[in-house]
């Protein structure tokens, strides 16, 4: 869910976004192209912001992260620990 969250909906909702406008938006005589290229510019400056926002507000910087793991034949999940108690 956390990658589609911070990949595919920042690049797929500004076209999801114009294919709606032209669909509601009131025609205006002439042939109505779709822009592709802002469209895609639009997407990775989307999906960047979203990006910056995860890094900026990410865990502490005090802490360990430890992988997931075996012990004693269950899986304990990845986490962050305080360095202190790792």
């Amino acid at each position: 869910m956390r990658i589609f969250l911070t990949y595919i909906v920042p690049l797929l909702l500004p076209t999801i976004l114009y294919l709606l406008w032209l669909r509601f938006a009131p025609a205006t005589g002439g042939e109505r192209g779709v822009p592709w290229l802002w469209l895609a510019a639009a997407g990775v400056l989307l999906a960047a912001i979203v990006l910056v926002g995860l890094v900026l507000s990410g865990g502490s910087p005090d802490g360990v992260y430890v992988p997931p793991h075996v012990e004693d034949g269950k899986i304990i999940p990845g986490q962050m620990l305080p360095k202190n108690s790792y």
